[in-house]
């Protein structure tokens, strides 16, 4: 019996696909020897894009109204994966001392005293408040493979993960400006001050 087969060219660099229009006994199926099982799984996944390990979240919110609370530019970044601009970002060159967060359920993720400058264009930090704050996942879309990171409580896209960092961690978080909120030390310092104080907070105050 015979079947429409597929024949793999040679070359130095990669085997280039060609389906013949005639049929071939199946035994006679040739695959360029360099090629593997390995080879065939990393081309489905670049196929794929993302290859996410968590399909479900612990904090959701609709759509509707994630439009309406985040700019066009934040929900494009972390509900469809999107990339700001290099060097275009409100902290890719902020210096302020606080803690930074997710911009769509508030979990802090990131402190400036482990923010540095990569030269990227994107805020870049090499330790994480918490380790269990980021969920990471191989992403192999545009054709490479990245590290993908994404808030480990409501799922936004936040950047990626490299290798190439300053000590102590060797990481670089590389993330987007738009994924991210900030909440300033004195700001911090001051709430928790008026919480033991118990004093109303000051927009409370001014509608006195």
């Amino acid at each position: 019996m015979h079947f429409p087969t597929c024949h793999y060219l040679r070359s130095t660099q990669t085997s280039v696909y060609r389906a013949y229009p005639f049929q071939r006994p199946l035994h006679r199926l040739r695959i360029a020897r360099h090629s593997s099982f390995f080879s065939y799984i990393i081309f489905f996944q670049f196929l794929l894009g993302t290859c996410r390990s968590k399909k479900t979240w612990p904090v959701t919110f609709p759509k509707e109204e994630l439009r309406k609370r985040l700019t066009p530019e934040q929900y494009h970044v972390t509900q469809e994966k999107g990339t700001e601009s290099a060097f275009a970002g409100e902290y890719a060159h902020s210096k302020e001392e606080g803690t930074y967060t997710c911009i769509v359920c508030g979990t802090p993720l990131f402190t400036s005293d482990k923010k540095f400058d990569s030269g990227s264009g994107w805020p870049s930090f090499f330790d994480l408040i918490k380790k269990e704050s980021i969920t990471l996942t191989d992403d192999f879309s545009y054709g490479m493979h990245r590290v993908e990171t994404t808030c480990s409580q409501c799922g936004a896209h936040l950047g990626h993960l490299f290798d190439d960092g300053p000590r102590p961690t060797g990481k670089r978080y590389c993330i987007n400006s738009a994924s991210l909120g900030f909440q300033p030390k004195d700001a911090a310092a001051a709430a928790s001050a008026g919480a033991v104080a118990g004093e109303a907070p000051a927009s409370s105050k001014s509608e006195l």
